[in-house]
């Protein structure tokens, strides 16, 4: 498949064969080293751990990617407002590609595989894992692109995390993504701290307690 994304790759530390990947999207202006620097902290060793890269240089930061340009006028509440960008038509493709790929090469099917995303790449969790039948999606401060098309009857089961201070993404923009996932028979694991647009430990235990839950350890040897 052409156009694989860039990816950094933990494999488990815990010396065990891998009981499953957690996959995680980056924001607007990150890269992959953003959420890889938090790997340490997740403490999920039986796990192997996967980071990739959005495709599109970031217009400030040289470092920085991005998975699709902002329209001039946005409000993360409007549902229509990024569903038919170019950009992110060509990143929805270049990612399904890359979990389909991984999926084969990793040799570990979907029902071991959590999607989970920051911000801009909460939103993209959201647009691909209706489409795709993940163990569980994770959405740490993202909102939603346009109304959800799943392309399965049974959805994932999904963690929203979201700062009651975040004056980035507002928390409105969670409440209409946990709304919409209710309106599918999906009743999210919905939790919001009194945090701003980022990741504190608190959410960090909340990724590692859905992530045990719904990618349960295998203890036969």
């Amino acid at each position: 498949m052409a156009n694989t994304l860039y990816s950094i790759s933990v494999p488990p530390k815990s010396g065990r064969s891998s009981q499953g990947a957690v996959v995680l999207l980056h924001g607007w202006g990150a890269n992959c080293q953003d959420l890889f620097g938090l790997a340490d902290y997740l403490n999920l060793s039986d796990y192997q751990l996967v980071f990739p890269e959005a495709p599109f240089p970031h217009p400030y930061n040289p470092v920085g990617k991005m998975w699709y340009s902002f329209p001039q006028e946005y409000s993360f509440l409007g549902q229509s407002e990024f569903g038919d960008r170019a950009d992110l038509s060509t990143s929805r493709q270049q990612l399904i590609e890359f979990l389909t790929q991984f999926t084969q090469t990793a040799n570990i099917p979907w029902s071991r595989i959590i999607l989970g995303g920051f911000s801009q790449g909460g939103a993209m969790t959201l647009d691909v894992g209706v489409r795709l039948p993940f163990a569980g999606l994770m959405i740490l401060s993202g909102y939603l692109h346009a109304p959800l098309q799943p392309q399965q009857t049974a959805l994932p089961p999904t963690l929203i995390i979201h700062g009651r201070q975040d004056q980035v993404v507002p928390l409105q923009a969670a409440h209409q993504a946990r709304d919409s996932l209710q309106a599918l028979d999906v009743t999210p694991n919905y939790q919001e701290y009194d945090m701003g647009h980022e990741i504190q430990p608190i959410a960090l235990r909340q990724v590692q307690s859905f992530v045990k839950e719904f990618l349960p350890i295998n203890d036969k040897p």
